[in-house]
């Protein structure tokens, strides 16, 4: 088998589901890890800190640690110290990461006007009440930096609606444009790459969000496979603006598509002393 630059993986709908694991997804991630595939796992959750993330696969019998897990807070962090040092950021989110917050100035309600608006994740903090206030900082001309603009994601009761549903209103109503960090921005897959020391040519993206995590990918000349699990709906595929590279049941035929991939390029590869 050709070496495989970097696998990047989702966790929510792909890996797991509510945090229980999906059938097969151990033991395709030990058979990564046997055959010494670099990979990291990509989320857009933000409920929890890397190290929580971290441990709760470990516990489940994932080999990861938290140097393996890239999440949307810790990516957002490095861009507002980058892109807006200093600066008052309210955060609108369901679950603490504030740890994955580092060198970012956070303020509660009643500090001030922030300067910027930082959404996470939704659930009970996006009620009418803190939605009123975002809006009324909005207009008073603060910045709207997102995690993510997924619209649901899947949990163990079915879907749930996420931070994109209330995003949309927002936008439209105090006519800006949220700033994306999380998948599906650029910036958020360079990273993963980075981390990992490999180029776009060599990697694949492997996620049940046919948008932010496939097609986005394939939009950075990443590899881009989706399954079948997780938020997964066969309408949002047949209307998607695009066609996945490769699709997948679930996560546990990874280990081998990446077999096929392999030897495929080794056969094309030319034999030494040959004009190929």
């Amino acid at each position: 088998m050709e070496r495989i630059g970097a696998v990047l993986i989702d966790i929510d709908g792909v890996l797991t589901v509510s945090w229980e694991p999906l059938p097969g997804a151990v033991h395709a991630m030990r058979q990564l890890r046997a055959e010494g595939i670099p990979l990291v796992l990509v989320t857009n959750n933000t409920s929890r800190t890397r190290a929580s993330i971290a441990a709760t696969l470990a516990g489940a019998g994932f080999p990861v640690s938290v140097d393996d897990i890239l999440t949307a807070p810790a990516v957002t962090a490095a861009y507002l110290r980058e892109r807006y040092p200093g600066a008052r950021c309210l955060l609108v989110n369901t679950g603490d990461v504030r740890d994955d917050l580092a060198g970012v100035t956070l303020v509660d309600e009643g500090m001030g006007d922030p300067d910027v608006v930082v959404f996470g994740g939704a659930g009970g903090a996006f009620g009418y009440e803190a939605l009123n206030r975002v809006f009324r900082h909005l207009q008073r001309g603060a910045r709207l930096v997102a995690m993510h603009r997924n619209l649901y994601w899947r949990t163990g009761n079915g879907l749930d609606l996420d931070t994109g549903a209330f995003l949309l209103g927002l936008e439209r109503a105090a006519r800006v444009e949220a700033e994306i960090t999380g998948k599906p921005a650029a910036a958020f897959f360079s990273s993963a790459l980075a981390h990992l020391g490999a180029t776009p040519s060599e990697a694949l993206m492997v996620g049940d969000d046919i948008e932010s995590d496939v097609l986005a990918a394939q939009r950075h000349a990443i590899t881009g496979v989706l399954v079948k699990t997780g938020k997964y709906l066969p309408e949002t595929h047949r209307a998607a603006n695009g066609t996945p590279d490769h699709v997948l049941d679930s996560f546990a035929d990874l280990p081998a598509l990446l077999e096929r991939l392999g030897l495929s390029r080794a056969r094309e590869r030319p034999t030494p002393g040959t004009s190929g």
